[in-house]
């Protein structure tokens, strides 16, 4: 079952956890400065986000349906976790080399945007992995732009796809996000990616202008969300 950290009310206990959560990241309640440092406390590389065993039926509940994800389905003796790790982490070097090879064989050439790796380390941003039975099959990150967050590198293997994981990183992006202080997640994606359009849009993802290294590409589509509507 998933255990998010920060969605205490939706907190279960997992099947055989391999390790204990962090401290959890509060969010509701509290101001953002007390937001901020939770975020920069809570969330150093390492920390586990979510842990999810399957207890053989693959059916779950969905325990972050008030956070706008829905449930990773796993299979049978499955485990499926998310964790925070630096960007030039091994796993997640392994996984953006493979989204920049899926920008290739779309759009004919990989992302050019300029990307350093510490702006995904807190309190700048933030990087996540998620892991299939010790695999790495999925990751995204936020990065700080201005006030907003602005999503990169939104990934999941072709193996692993169609089971909830790009939905419960994305979620999780967004909320920590706003507990950094960011009250608008941004991103840019494209109109050959329809899969992830329709990702975004479900998500509440609405047309915002276009701006950052593609501002000008014709294909380029660019999306944003208010996380903190208060």
């Amino acid at each position: 079952m998933l255990m998010p950290i920060g969605s205490t009310r939706y907190m279960r206990q997992a099947i055989k956890p391999t390790r204990q959560a962090d401290p959890p990241v509060r969010v509701a309640g509290i101001d953002r400065r007390a937001r901020r440092r939770d975020f920069e406390e809570g969330l150093r590389p390492g920390s586990l986000i979510c842990l999810m065993s399957s207890p053989g039926d693959g059916a779950l509940d969905d325990p972050l349906a008030a956070t706008g994800a829905s449930a990773i389905r796993a299979g049978e003796d499955e485990t499926v976790r998310i964790e925070v790790v630096a960007y030039d982490h091994p796993d997640a070097a392994r996984l953006v080399a493979e989204v920049q090879q899926e920008y290739e064989a779309r759009y004919g050439s990989q992302d050019a945007s300029p990307v350093d790796p510490t702006e995904f380390a807190a309190p700048r941003g933030l990087f996540l992995v998620g892991y299939r039975n010790d695999t790495p099959v999925a990751c995204g990150g936020w990065r700080a732009c201005g006030s907003d967050a602005e999503a990169k590198r939104m990934y999941v293997a072709s193996a692993a796809r169609r089971v909830g994981l790009a939905r419960a990183i994305l979620a999780e992006l967004e909320r920590t996000a706003l507990a950094a202080g960011h009250r608008r997640m941004i991103l840019e994606t494209g109109s050959v990616q329809p899969e992830a359009v329709a990702l975004y849009r479900s998500a509440g993802y609405l047309e915002i202008a276009a701006f950052g290294y593609y501002a000008g590409a014709p294909l380029s589509i660019h999306l944003g969300k208010v996380l903190d509507r208060g």
